[in-house]
Parts: structure tokens; sequence; C-alpha cells
């Protein structure tokens, strides 16, 4: 059966023998002295003893090297080093926390591809660049190799993050197409080129590094890969690059409409 976001909650044992859903309907509760010395006991919000931002990045590696599927709610509070109530109380339910981790790489590790097709002349320089800081980034040590996007996705079975996953992959195909098709507009690449497949290329090859690299890969072996993959990458036509007529019965055949 789909593990769902209330899932999480009921399924996590919690101390006392409390699931994680009756945990969050139980308040914390400390004995305080009533005035004229009888004691009783009164809800009491209990101050949070985490610092919430190093708990979401020992979260995001948790994430990171397992996946959004194989990673529990009892590994999080262990890495995170914090009980579920504490959980549930700063960030919600393990759905949302993922969401939120999330948000976190993209912004602290996942910019480049953003930053490489605003910021070069060229649709052709903006992949180059993209390839080149994947191979650098899916390989870095201190973090879990590849893309976090893309291995959580992995054996994910839980509905609503696979749409959300699957939906991020696609807005990356739909920036790198918009490029492209900028690219064709400004005269760099041939008024023929297929902008979509071509998008979808770059896509499986960055798809495809990251797998390399949670495989093994080196930055080096993911750099010669990228040089591999630009190769083929179209280049705006001249009148050299047509042949005249030969035996393939191709008349004005582009003689070098790609790299190779």
């Amino acid at each position: 059966m789909v593990e769902s976001q209330d899932t999480d909650r009921r399924t996590e044992p919690l101390p006392g023998g409390l699931t994680g859903a009756a945990a969050e309907r139980e308040p914390a509760t400390e004995s305080t002295p009533a005035r004229g010395g009888s004691g009783s006991s009164r809800p009491r919000g209990r101050p949070r003893s985490f610092d919430r931002g190093t708990a979401l990045e020992k979260a995001l590696l948790a994430f990171w090297e397992h996946g959004y599927e194989a990673t529990s709610v009892s590994d999080l509070t262990r890495v995170m080093g914090i009980g579920a109530p504490s959980l549930y109380a700063a960030f919600g339910d393990k759905r949302s926390l993922f969401e939120e981790v999330v948000g976190v790489y993209d912004e602290r590790y996942g910019s480049f591809g953003d930053r490489a097709l605003a910021e070069e002349p060229t649709a052709r320089a903006a992949v180059e660049r993209m390839l080149r800081e994947a191979a650098e980034l899916y390989t870095a040590p201190g973090h879990p190799h590849g893309c976090l996007v893309i291995h959580a996705a992995a054996n994910c079975t839980t509905p609503g993050i696979e749409a959300s996953l699957r939906v991020r992959r696609k807005a990356n195909i739909d920036a790198f197409e918009s490029r492209i098709r900028a690219g064709v507009a400004a005269g760099e690449l041939p008024a023929d080129t297929d902008a979509r497949t071509l998008a979808r290329y770059v896509g499986a090859i960055i798809q495809g590094m990251s797998q390399q690299a949670r495989d093994g890969a080196t930055r080096e072996e993911l750099e010669a890969l990228a040089e591999v993959a630009l190769a083929v990458w179209p280049r705006a036509r001249t009148d050299r690059d047509y042949a005249p007529s030969g035996p393939s019965g191709w008349p004005g055949r582009m003689r070098a409409g790609m790299d190779v």
C-alpha cells in the first residue's frame, strides 16, 4: 500500500507507546506548583532545544543519500538528533520536511543550471558550463554523490512526492528548451533544430551523470562524458556546410551540420 503523509505520522512509534498523530494531539506538560502549595499540571509549550537549520541540513543529507522512500521518520529523528514530536512540531510530517529540504537543495546546490542558462551568451556555452558544474557537484566530497532530486525519485511510490519531483524535472527540460529556442532565434543554431528533442537530450545526459556519480564515476570521467555529449551539439550553418550532390542521392546535404 502506498505510504501516505498521514501514515508517516501514525506508524512511527514514539516514547510511551504514542504514535506520531497521537503525539501531536498530546500537549507537552510540565508539573507546575499551583498557588497555595498544591501541585498541578498544566499544558505549557516546550521550548525548542535544537537548531532548526542544522537539523534541516542533516535531513537533507539523509534524503540525498537514501532517497525519499527509503528514509523513514525514525531515520530522520536519529540523524537530526530530535524526537518525533519535535520533528512534527518544527517541520510538519515527513512529506512537508522533504519539500522544504528540496527547496533548500535547489537554492544551495541545484541552482548552477539556472545560473548557467541565464549568464552564458549562447545555449551551447550554457549547456557546457552546466555539464561541467554537474560533474563537479555530483562527485564533490562532503555530501552524497549525484543529484538529490533525481535520486529521491528512484523507487518512489508516494504519489504526491513522485508527481512533484516529475514536475521539477519537466521544468528543467522546459528551461533547456526555452534557452535552445532563443539560440535558434539568435542564429547560433540551425533554424530546423528540434529544440524539444535537444532539451531532452541534455536532460538525459544530466540524469545519467547523476547515476554514474552514484555508481562511483569520478569528476574527470564525468567531464569526459560531457565532452562527448557536446560533440553532437548542432551549430549554425553556413554556405560551406553544404556539399554538392553525391552518390548518396542527397543533393545539398549538410556536410557538417553537427560537430562530428
